[in-house]
Parts: structure tokens; C-alpha cells; sequence
């Protein structure tokens, strides 16, 4: 969350210094770029905690669980990375234009 803010914070700029302003698209797409990153985030987070309760448990009762469960957690740790990912897309794709066409 922290990289898509920083990134998207680089991409404003004051409407005063003679450039574009600030469009109502990439208001949006910043948008949701940040929810698209952060609800992955919060649902790999989500999926994290359950399988590590679940994991502890199970493997204080049958350590060849071990295995499975830390690659049960990789899978769910790569939820907030395609989040990422999709969140950088996104914000990308907001460039000077109005909504797609030009005014």
C-alpha cells in the first residue's frame, strides 16, 4: 500500500504551476488502484492468519504438516503481490486526458 501511495503521490501535482490538472480519470483510476491493492493486501492478510492458526495447530499435532502448510502461506502471501501488481497497472494507465477523450 505504502508503494502505490508513494507512486501515485509523485504523479500529483499543484494546479497552479501552469500544468494539467488534476482529471475526474485519474482521480478514479487512482482510486482504484489503492482499493485494488488494498483489499488484496486485506484479504492475503486474512488468509495469513487463518492458515497460520490452523498450521500451528495441526503441526503441534503432526509435524509432516509442516511442509504444506508454509506452502499454503506462499499462495496466500501472493493475493497482496498480484494486488500489487494490479494496483501498479492501474495507476499507470491514468494519464492527462478527460475521461478518455479530450476536452
Amino acid at each position: 500500500g505504502l508503494i502505490v501511495a508513494v507512486i501515485i503521490g509523485s504523479k500529483m501535482k499543484a494546479a497552479n504551476d501552469g500544468s494539467d490538472p488534476y482529471s475526474v480519470f485519474n482521480g478514479y483510476a487512482h482510486l482504484g488502484a489503492g482499493l485494488a491493492c488494498g483489499l488484496a493486501n486485506l484479504a492475503a492478510g486474512f488468509a495469513i492468519g487463518i492458515v497460520g492458526d490452523a498450521g500451528v495447530r495441526a503441526t503441534a499435532q503432526q509435524p509432516r504438516l509442516y511442509v504444506g502448510m508454509v506452502l499454503i502461506l506462499i499462495f496466500a502471501e501472493a493475493l497482496g503481490l498480484y494486488g500489487l501488481i494490479v494496483a501498479i497497472i492501474m495507476q499507470s494507465k491514468g494519464g492527462s486526458s478527460y475521461c478518455g477523450g479530450d476536452l
